[in-house]
């Protein structure tokens, strides 16, 4: 019998055994209707006609006790709620669980008495599935809010039984928090001085300074401000939690701990998965990870980082960065853990010292995880608004000038040796070593390695930062080109041309001038504009005319001047009829065989945010945004699989599709016609997708046709060798500039598409967009496989561009083919000749 069964499990040898099984007596009745309910159940599995019976003699049984649970007192419904907590399980008959009755009878019963919650709390913790118990416990914990300070105390083992067992079962982290928050509060409710087990992680590095504290000077104020750390489960804490953290952080002096714990979270030891943990159990041989905070200790780590913040000020700045960067950044040596790096993001935003402001920008330029990039915008701006200026006025007032002199170079004397660390040419951060003698060398001289390591070590430190802010800058400063910005002279002045990291950028660049009269007038580079200007932009291409443009390229190429990113040969992308008549979207770079893995890392690189193409729901559509104009304008690449050729993981080409245009509103994207956006943002957009599709096409794919593969094959012998895009147009212009400067410029002629190069064995026609080249008089295929490694720079090109670069060193290997020694490019030449 099921009343037999329930007494002799309820025997637990303990102080209870006495509470569950007079509970169990004083419902006799609803053990008997719940064992018929049980029979009915496994009735219902027979035959049709049994099955009909059994399940109308079940509705009745479950109307008989639902009627008789509600006639029930304060007294016989605590019983009865033990009793289904007692008789709830689950076996091969089915499920019994009975949430619903137990609900119902804690929402109205009364007179808990401790004994009973105990019981209840005993019982939520031998569930066996996480979220079974979870409502099990939060049920149990409705009858202990209902006790006072005493009863509390009286129950004090029980709960922190529960709270142990909380936080080694798994639970979604939500539901683990509010049930975490109740039961901390029901035992400080019963002993002040108490720290909960698990609250602090026992073998984590970070939080051993709070360990140390707890079991060397516990006070019930230093528990009280342990327990609030825990209490933070967000990323950024309300005005209310920040109030009281700060008291508690006083009344247990506890200002150097909570600055401790965060050293230790941004520079202390990690973690690993086969030691610790809630699965070192089954993590075994080669397959464990590091990590740096348990999922079960985030709200506690979360919580000390604040604290740090908010009362360490500027002695916390330096290591919230590390922190951000060791859990969201590139350089990260664990597990990421994006939610204690948008903390720490946060938390930067509130330590009220200018030097976070430096630190949230190389952030910005560092951090590629797309969470973590909006908090870190949403940081800068909340930090602009406090002293008035925008967020873009603030990013330009936050860039480090690293110590450097206005020239960009920092000279420092060890011993007799003098080094200097110098931006070169807009784009390069070197260290240079001077000797005694005069001589210089780019190697660490013995004599420095020796007598001055830890000064070498900060200096090689300084310059790897100088690299990483200059190339913020360059990115940030490129991407101007679509706002259409102005400043006034003066705060150009201060922030851009004579900054040392920016200015070395600036100067390199055409800028135009605004005088008091309204008029506007292009600078050169290196250049100062004439009389006292007002305002001052970045010049962009697609405000002048072709006359004007065609001046600038020929006076970049006469000076031998190259630009820190494509301005002057900067390509134009304007609205095309075709585009007028769809509207809404640009197919102008649809219908392109790419490969992806090549694209999905060129979206990055590029600042672009993808989804990953897949063998999974929501994988087999793509589309890559970025946004422009300082946010205002967002452009959106569609792009899908080109075929079922995934490898398990991911696909290995995919095709593209159309762009189009959304503009914020409010909150919110709405899609727009093209013609509404302007000019510079349609124009740098396609400029992007234009480089998307032209590096990863297969159509730039040398050797294509070696593979013996037959799909896209059409594709790949059109898009090769086809009508030339915006970006090969400007490789056109710009080689019509280079050819008459070099040696080989009697053999070389622009044809159309094609740079048509003369040699001794044949005639080679180098297409300019793909560099591909076909061999006269019939068009046949030469295959040339770029060699790895950066082009040797004997050849002055006005800006970067590999392409440019690869049909260069082709022409002057073809130009002299009599000299080839490759025997695989030398056979091509021979068969067909």
């Amino acid at each position: 019998m099921l009343y037999d069964a329930l007494i002799t499990a309820s025997r637990r040898h303990d102080s209870l055994d006495d509470v569950r099984s007079d509970a169990l007596g004083r419902v006799r009745w609803l053990v008997d209707l719940l064992e018929r309910q049980r029979a009915d159940s496994r009735r219902s599995m027979g035959h049709e006609h049994e099955h009909l019976q059994s399940r109308a003699a079940g509705a009745a049984t479950r109307a008989e006790i639902d009627s008789r649970l509600a006639a029930c007192t304060d007294e016989e419904g605590r019983a009865a709620a033990l009793c289904l907590m007692l008789a709830a399980r689950f076996d091969g008959t089915g499920p019994w669980l009975y949430d619903a009755e137990i609900g119902s009878l804690l929402s109205r019963v009364r007179g808990w008495t401790p004994d009973e919650v105990a019981v209840m709390l005993l019982r939520a913790t031998e569930y066996d599935k996480g979220y079974r118990f979870a409502d099990a416990l939060g049920a149990a914990l409705n009858t202990a809010e209902q006790l006072d300070a005493e009863g509390h105390r009286a129950v004090l083992p029980w709960l922190r039984h529960a709270h142990a067992r909380l936080m080694d079962v798994t639970v979604e982290a939500y539901r683990r928090t509010s049930l975490a928050q109740r039961l901390r509060a029901l035992l400080a409710s019963a002993d002040e001085a108490y720290i909960p087990e698990g609250v602090l992680p026992a073998h984590a590095p970070w939080a051993a300074p709070l360990n140390d504290r707890a079991k060397g000077a516990p006070t019930p104020e230093l528990a009280r401000f342990i327990r609030h750390l825990a209490s933070l489960s967000g990323p950024r804490p309300t005005r209310r939690w920040r109030r009281t953290c700060l008291e508690l952080a006083d009344a247990a002096c506890a200002r150097d701990l909570a600055a401790d714990v965060l050293r230790a979270l941004a520079e202390g030891d990690l973690l690993c998965s086969e030691g610790s943990g809630t699965h070192a159990d089954w993590l075994h041989g080669e397959y464990h990870y590091h990590y740096l905070v348990h999922q079960n200790d985030g709200d506690l780590a979360r919580g000390a980082v604040w604290a740090a913040a908010l009362t360490g000020g500027a002695g916390a700045v330096r290591h919230l960065g590390t922190l951000v960067l060791r859990t969201g950044g590139p350089g990260r040596d664990g597990t990421e853990n994006p939610k204690l790096a948008g903390a720490a993001v946060n938390a930067l935003a509130e330590t009220g010292d200018p030097s976070s402001l430096e630190v949230l920008w190389r952030l910005r330029s560092q951090i590629r995880h797309r969470a973590l990039r909006k908090q870190l915008d949403t940081a800068l701006t909340t930090a602009a608004a406090k002293q008035g200026i925008t967020a873009q006025q603030l990013i330009e007032r936050s860039v480090p000038d690293h110590g450097l002199a206005a020239d960009g170079s920092l000279e420092r004397q060890l011993g007799e040796h003098r080094v200097r660390v110098a931006i070169e040419e807009a784009a390069t951060v070197r260290l240079t070593y001077t000797r005694p003698d005069g001589t210089t060398t780019r190697t660490a001289p013995a004599a420095l390695k020796d007598g001055f390591p830890d000064q070498l070590r900060e200096l090689k430190a300084l310059a790897k930062e100088v690299r990483a802010t200059l190339s913020g800058e360059r990115a940030r400063v490129e991407a101007l080109l679509s706002t259409g910005r102005e400043w006034p002279y003066d705060e150009w002045c201060r922030h851009y041309r004579d900054h040392p990291v920016t200015g070395t950028l600036v100067r390199g660049l055409i800028w135009e001038f605004r005088d008091a009269d309204g008029e506007w007038a292009a600078v050169a580079p290196m250049a100062a504009p004439d009389g006292r200007p007002v305002r001052v932009r970045l010049w962009h291409p697609i405000r002048a005319s072709t006359e004007e443009i065609r001046a600038w390229r020929e006076r970049l190429v006469t000076a031998r001047l190259r630009q820190p990113f494509k301005q002057a040969f900067r390509e134009i992308y304007l609205l095309t009829p075709a585009e007028q008549q769809t509207g809404v979207y640009s197919n102008r770079f649809a219908a392109h065989i790419v490969h992806y893995r090549q694209l999905y890392a060129l979206f990055k690189e590029r600042g672009w945010q993808a989804n990953f193409l897949g063998p999974y729901d929501g994988g087999h559509h793509g589309q890559a945004r970025a946004e422009f104009a300082d946010g205002e304008w967002r452009a959106c690449f569609h792009h899908e699989p080109a075929a079922d050729d995934y490898d398990g993981y991911s696909h290995e080409h995919a095709a593209t599709d159309q762009v189009r245009f959304e503009r914020r509103d409010g909150r919110r994207w709405r899609e727009v016609p093209l013609a509404e956006v302007p000019p510079p943002v349609f124009s740098e957009a396609m400029r992007d997708v234009d480089l998307f599709v032209g590096v990863t096409s297969i159509a730039a794919d040398p050797d294509w046709t070696d593979r013996g593969e037959d799909r896209y094959a059409g594709y790949w012998r059109t898009a090769t060798f086809g009508e030339l895009t915006a970006s090969a147009e400007v490789r056109r212009e710009a080689l019509a500039r280079i050819l008459p400067r070099l040696r080989i410029a009697d053999r070389c002629a622009l044809d159309g598409r094609f740079l048509t190069v003369r040699g001794d064995l044949r005639t080679y026609r180098i297409h300019l967009g793909s560099a591909n080249v076909l061999m006269e008089p019939d068009d046949a295929y030469l295959c040339i496989v770029p060699s790895r490694g950066r082009p040797n720079g004997k050849v002055f090109l006005p800006f970067e561009d590999e392409r440019l670069s690869l049909i260069l060193s082709k022409a002057l290997l073809l130009a002299a083919d009599k000299k080839i020694t490759d025997s695989t490019i030398l056979h091509q030449i021979q068969r067909s000749a």
